[in-house]
């Protein structure tokens, strides 16, 4: 039994695919089974024409026979829904201007939709390319809380590392890894670049072969025989060429001669900005430094661990680690977590919260075309109880119009697809420090996404009026003309309501956007600290190799603000080893006169080194004391600045000048406080607090890296190139790299916000039209169905005025109604839009209010032109018009 059906199904799904000879064949079949009863009948003296009859009747019909065939040669449903989809296509054919506008509404919607959703695939959906990415980890410090209060991730120290790697049993490799800037010169224009130091597991740890020549090999990470590089894929490809050939030659890396021993794959930029890598070589001493946290670590966990098992075993490990070594790590724990979670971090949930924001574009215009479909759909009413009477099913009905406005959904979502694939570009020129930015385009996840969102939609849309269909009265349909259908009640409160949805869906998107605006101009409203205005930046690295000894980069430094001081138009120049909003260090330190603390438990303050007169470059106010002069150099007491807020914290109530602090890290040194400053929000300007913060002379401990800051009348940039080639004047083989306003500066460090504001706007915005365009459409068809009741009313004396207020009536009531659903939505989302804001309450007042006019506002101009059209209605057509 279980045969025969099997064997039934297999014909049937062989039959789809039959052609049409077997159509002939069936057809050549019958009609020589008919022509054996008829040549029967004739033997029986049956004149031809009624053997003909006989015989057919015998067989029941030629075509109920075909048909009862077909049905068990094929699947009747595939069958039923091809022919829906032809029918759908002559339907959409038939009416051009209906379908184009039904296809743009969708295709804005779904467009915006696909974009987005390409962008959140890209940062926070699609694996990394490593091999068996989901097992690699990247292990963290957690400092201790009451150091780094909400802070729960820390770089790591050398000896730390090397413990975990020797003491762990649930990670097969770990490496560790620090960034440095580099200077490449020879072989081109001198050129600064991200480069990193890699332990020689770093490579293996990422799964990942060389694409030419190998990677670091044992003894290559010991001082002396470290003079090796790796080269990133797409440095290879712009300062060389692409040739293969650059694999054994020699190049200068910071003034140091390396040989180039391969080239990395294109995806090592997923794990790292570096564009080339050298070994880290430890000497012992760096090897033993436990306080100290400077590196990045990547783990690959052995098969069957689990990342819950890691952090177990890492946090007993820490503990231990806590006890032999109280002074540097009490209290200082570790976090694993996958390598693409940590490499996307909070980004992603902005990037879902925004695409939860444009799903509310798809479901505006998925309203929209609900009301143009029913508008289509009343003019349908007849035809549909004609099929109705000749025996077609409610089920049969609503699968044709589904089938209708699944083909609308797919055909705006392939037009949706085309916009996404434009102004992917538009997008991604938005994007500010979003990780995997460059990974963003149109795969097959966002081509599948797209499809089921388009086909949903389209089904979505025809729900309404299919429901609409299978309540039609068959008998009263039948009665009316084919231009008298429609404009009953139940019709216009189904249509209203989706008015309403769409007004309370871009209500929301609009308070949203107006929240980040508000947010992007409370940052902008935050003192600082600095006045950014005036102010040119640039980096400027020195290679150790030509500049070894401090006093050689300090004699660089200050030989280069003495020119940029000679130039026109400067009015001052100085120097800091991290710009403002660009981290920095943060350091340890202990306070003269109050008790000693471990290392582990000592506070950490922002430190900052600068050269003279930056305080006033920058625009900071000394608060008390003298400022840092060129006389605080290496052979003369060694004098910090402090903040404020340092000063608050460490000497309550008294004064710090002429007190002493030490810097953990320089332990031999008690620097005596000789100034105070102004707070300065060195971290960001969304920190609740400003920083701790300790500037230290430079030329008393000058780095090889500096970003000089210049302050002049003209505009700065105007003076970039003149500020460069003062530099290039004591060096012509130094870079000078991130040629920045101090403005730029600034606004970089909100990108973040800046882009979700954008992002947001533009779609409240597009919502916002769809609505309007929504209450427009309605009140229009409202207006050509209420046509002769208008005609009426004026022709019994309804003054034009009259006739308008009653249809703006009409249309704000749907619409003042979607306001209220939509402050009441937007104030439940308060908790989901708290994520975004800053300096402004959820649930602000003002922004409600402002939103709530504008969108009202839209409502009734959306109304007037229909009204308009009402009171333009000729009475006498009117009334002839039946």
């Amino acid at each position: 039994m279980q045969w025969r059906r099997g064997r039934a199904w297999a014909l049937r799904v062989r039959g789809v695919f039959a052609d049409a000879s077997r159509d002939r064949l069936l057809a050549e079949e019958l009609e020589s089974h008919l022509q054996l009863h008829v040549d029967d009948d004739i033997r029986r003296g049956v004149s031809p024409d009624e053997a003909r009859r006989r015989a057919v009747l015998a067989l029941g019909g030629v075509e109920p026979v075909k048909e009862a065939y077909r049905d068990r040669r094929g699947l009747p449903m595939l069958d039923s829904l091809q022919r829906d989809v032809r029918y759908g296509f002559r339907t959409l054919r038939k009416s051009p201007g209906f379908s184009a506008a039904a296809i743009l509404i969708l295709a804005v919607g779904i467009g915006a939709n696909a974009a987005m959703f390409s962008v959140v695939n890209a940062v926070a959906l699609r694996p990394l390319g490593f091999p068996d990415a989901d097992r690699i980890m990247r292990v963290w410090h957690v400092p201790p809380p009451t150091l780094f209060p909400g802070v729960t991730r820390f770089s790591v120290s050398p000896a730390n590392y090397l413990d975990w790697r020797a003491q762990n049993d649930v990670f097969s490799r770990m490496a560790i890894y620090g960034g440095r800037q580099v200077n490449l010169t020879g072989r081109g224009e001198p050129d600064a670049i991200s480069g990193a130091a890699v332990s020689l597991d770093y490579f293996p740890v990422l799964g990942i072969n060389a694409a030419i020549g190998r990677f670091f090999q044992a003894g290559e990470d010991e001082p002396g025989r470290d003079n090796v590089v790796v080269l990133g894929d797409a440095l290879w490809r712009t300062r060389f060429g692409g040739d293969p050939g650059i694999v054994g030659q020699s190049i200068m890396v910071d003034g140091v001669p390396r040989t180039v021993v391969g080239v990395a794959p294109r995806l090592m930029n997923a794990a790292t900005q570096a564009r080339l890598w050298v070994p880290l070589a430890w000497t012992p001493a760096e090897r033993e430094v436990r306080g100290n946290h400077n590196y990045l670590v990547v783990a690959r966990l052995k098969p069957g661990v689990t990342v819950a098992r890691a952090q177990a075993e890492m946090t007993t490990i820490s503990d231990r680690l806590a006890k032999l070594y109280p002074v540097d790590d009490t209290g200082w724990g570790a976090l694993v977590l996958p390598l693409q979670q940590d490499i996307v971090g909070n980004t992603a949930t902005s990037l879902f919260v925004l695409l939860g924001a444009v799903g509310f574009v798809v479901l505006i215009a998925c309203a929209n075309l609900a009301n143009l479909l029913l508008a289509k759909t009343l003019g349908r009413s007849k035809e549909i109880a004609v099929r109705t009477a000749l025996g077609a099913s409610r089920g049969r009905v609503v699968q044709q119009m589904l089938c209708e406005t699944a083909l609308l959904g797919l055909l705006g979502g392939a037009s949706g697809l085309l916009l996404a694939r434009v102004s992917l570009s538009t997008i991604v020129s938005l994007l500010h420090d979003v990780p995997r930015a460059g990974e963003i385009d149109v795969d097959w996840r966002v081509f599948a996404f797209t499809a089921l969102v388009a086909a949903l939609t389209g089904v979505a849309a025809g729900v309404a009026p299919a429901w609409r269909l299978v309540r039609t009265n068959v008998h009263d349909a039948l009665k009316q003309g084919l231009s008298r259908s429609g404009g009953q009640a139940g019709d216009r409160r189904m249509r209203h309501t989706l008015v309403v949805a769409e007004v309370a869906l871009a209500l929301v998107l609009l308070v949203g956007a107006g929240l980040l605006i508000r947010t992007l101009a409370a940052l902008r409203a935050v003192d600082p600290g600095i006045n950014p205005h005036g102010v040119l930046t640039m980096t400027v690295g020195l290679p150790r190799a030509k500049y070894p000894e401090p006093a050689d980069q300090a004699r660089f430094f200050q030989q280069a603000l003495d020119r940029i001081r000679a130039l026109p138009a400067i009015q001052s120049a100085s120097a800091i080893d991290s710009l403002p909003f660009q981290g920095g260090s943060m350091q340890p330190i202990s306070i003269e006169g109050q008790p000693v603390k471990a290392m582990s438990e000592q506070p950490e303050v922002a430190v900052r080194g600068v050269m003279p007169d930056y305080m006033r470059t920058i625009g900071t106010r000394l608060i008390a004391g003298r400022d840092i002069t060129r006389d605080d150099t290496a052979d003369r007491p060694p004098v910090v600045l402090v903040s404020q807020a340092l000063a608050r914290h460490f000497w309550p109530g008294g004064s710090p000048l002429g007190r002493h602090l030490t810097l953990t890290f320089q332990p031999k040194k008690a620097w005596e406080v000789v100034g105070i400053v102004a707070d300065a929000k060195l971290h960001g300007l969304d920190q609740a607090m400003a920083d701790d913060a300790v500037y230290v002379p430079m030329l008393q401990d000058t780095p090889p890296g500096l970003s000089l800051v210049v302050r002049t009348s003209l505009p700065p940039q105007s003076v970039a190139s003149a500020v460069t080639q003062a530099i290039h004047g004591i060096d012509p083989d130094q870079p000078v790299i991130d040629v920045l306003t101090m403005d730029d500066v600034v606004d970089t460090s909100l990108a973040q916000q800046r882009f979700a504001m954008e992002l947001l706007a533009a779609f409240a915005a597009l919502a916002l039209l769809l609505a309007a365009i929504g209450i427009y459409s309605v009140l229009s068809y409202t207006v050509r169905q209420r046509f002769r009741e208008i005609g009426i009313r004026m022709a019994l004396g309804a003054p034009p005025s009259g006739v308008l207020r009653m249809v703006v009536v009409e249309g704000m009531k749907p619409t003042l109604i979607g306001v209220g659903v939509g402050l009441v939505a937007a104030f439940a989302l308060g908790r989901v839009l708290s994520t975004l804001v800053y300096g402004v309450s959820a649930r602000d007042r003002a922004t409600f209010v402002v939103v709530s006019v504008l969108v009202a506002l839209v409502g009734s101009i959306s109304s007037l032109l229909p009204a308009y059209r009402a009171t333009r209605v000729d009475p006498l057509v009117a009334l002839r018009d039946e």
